[in-house]
């Protein structure tokens, strides 16, 4: 028996070309979605703020899982890196909000982020369900 090909998804990001990797990789019901920065692709932007960071960061995750057929609801993990740890709280007040009652496994870590301007970046692995 052979296993369903992965599926490859792009956003557009310049650091996906630059760094050759994919914002979402599906293989079968599992989607796997890259670390995300919170930076507005159109204009190459990064918000003021840790949560209108988090805000747009979770924007494109949530673009990803639709290309993928799945929602922020499939969410099954989260990993959040915040460099100040002053923002964890509003960043953790943003992911609340927006994942709702799926309650998925998190962590949290205080540590530099490689693109600068980046206050928080977010990577989720989901699993569509049936």
């Amino acid at each position: 028996m052979s296993a369903a090909p992965r599926t490859f998804i792009q956003s557009g990001s310049r650091w996906e070309e630059l760094a050759g990797y994919s914002r979402a990789v599906v293989d079968g019901d599992w989607i796997f979605v890259s670390g995300t920065v919170g930076q507005d692709f159109a204009s190459g932007e990064f918000p003021d703020t840790a949560e209108r960071q988090c805000e747009l960061a979770l924007d494109t995750i949530e673009g990803a899982l639709s290309q993928a057929q799945a929602s922020l609801a499939d969410v099954v993990r989260v990993r959040v890196y915040v460099p100040d740890r002053a923002n964890v709280i509003a960043v953790s007040g943003v992911l609340k909000r927006r994942l709702g009652d799926n309650r998925p496994a998190n962590t949290t870590l205080c540590s530099a982020l490689a693109v600068e301007g980046a206050k928080v970046e977010i990577e989720v692995t989901a699993r569509r369900r049936a």
